[in-house]
C-alpha cells in the first residue's frame, strides 16, 4: 500500500529538517512524501530545497489557514493511505509507517490512530505530556474521547466520499474531521497501542485561554454540523481529560 505523508508548514526553519529526515528514514518503501509551505519567509525554503530528492510533491503559495494547506495535501495524494506530520513533530521511531501499512493489511479498516507524547520544544526525548488513546465505541465522543490527530491515517477514498476539512473551524477542524469519519459516517478504525509521534508542546489549540475558548465554541459548532447532540458536560468533559494526560507513564 502507498503511504502519503503530508507536511503542512509556515516558516518553521528551526524544527522542519528533523521533521522530513523523520520521514525519509522510515524503512517503509512506499512512500508519497507531500510538503505544502504556506509562502515562508524565513530559511524553510532552503532547508525543503536541501532534501528535495526524497520530496514527492512540492507547492509553496498563501493559504487561508493550517486546514487549507491540508485540505491542498489531500487533493495531490495518490497514496491508498494518507497521514500528516505538521513541521513541529515527528515520527516516534522509524518503523510507524510500516506498522500502520501492516494495520490496514491485516484488518478491514478505514482508518488507525495510536498514542502521542508531547514533548518539550527543545528537547523532544522530554516527555511533558503522553496522550493514550483507546479503541472506539460510539458513545466515547459523549464522554470527551478524541483519537490524537497527528497520529490519524485514513484511507484517502474516505476523503473522497466524505470530505476534506472543514475551513470555518480554523482551530478544532481536525476534531470535527474525526467525529465527521467516526462518529456520524462510521467508518471503520484500529487503534494501535503504541506511541506514534512526538509533538512539540505549544499547539494552536492549547496556547492561551482566548484558543481554548474559541476551540470550546468551534466543538460546539463541529457537534451541530454533524448531528451530535450539544452537551455542556460532554465539553467540561474533554477539556478536563487532558489533565490525565500529564500523568500516564
Amino acid at each position: 500500500m502507498k503511504v502519503s505523508i503530508i507536511t503542512d508548514v509556515l516558516n518553521s526553519e528551526n524544527t522542519l529538517e528533523e521533521s522530513i529526515l523523520s520521514v525519509l528514514n522510515q524503512d517503509y518503501e512506499n512512500i508519497e512524501y507531500i510538503i505544502v509551505d504556506g509562502w515562508s519567509t524565513d530559511g524553510t525554503l532552503k532547508i525543503i530545497d536541501k532534501y528535495m530528492k526524497g520530496i514527492s510533491k512540492f507547492i509553496s503559495e498563501p493559504d487561508k489557514n493550517h486546514f487549507d494547506a491540508m485540505n491542498k495535501g489531500i487533493r495531490l495524494a495518490s497514496g491508498d493511505i494518507i497521514g500528516f506530520l505538521h513541521a513541529d513533530d515527528i515520527f516516534a521511531d522509524n518503523f510507524v509507517i510500516r506498522k500502520i501499512a501492516e494495520e490496514f493489511i491485516r484488518k478491514d479498516i478505514d482508518c488507525v490512530w495510536g498514542d502521542l507524547l508531547y514533548v518539550d520544544k527543545e528537547d523532544t526525548d522530554k516527555i511533558v505530556r503522553w496522550w493514550k488513546s483507546s479503541e472506539y465505541k460510539k458513545d466515547l465522543f459523549r464522554k470527551g474521547w478524541m483519537p490524537a490527530h497527528p497520529t490519524f491515517f485514513v484511507k484517502r477514498e474516505v476523503y473522497e466520499k466524505h470530505g476534506n476539512f472543514n475551513l470555518d473551524l480554523p482551530i478544532a477542524g481536525d476534531y470535527e474531521i474525526m467525529l465527521r469519519f467516526l462518529y456520524k459516517c462510521g467508518i471503520k478504525g484500529s487503534y494501535i497501542p503504541e506511541v506514534l509521534v512526538k509533538m512539540r508542546l505549544g499547539g494552536l489549540s492549547n496556547q492561551n485561554l482566548k484558543n481554548i475558548i474559541q476551540k470550546s465554541g468551534e466543538d460546539l459548532k463541529a457537534w451541530q454540523i454533524n448531528g451530535f447532540s450539544r452537551s455542556l458536560g460532554t465539553l467540561f468533559l474533554k477539556n478536563i481529560s487532558k489533565v490525565s494526560q500529564f500523568f500516564v507513564k
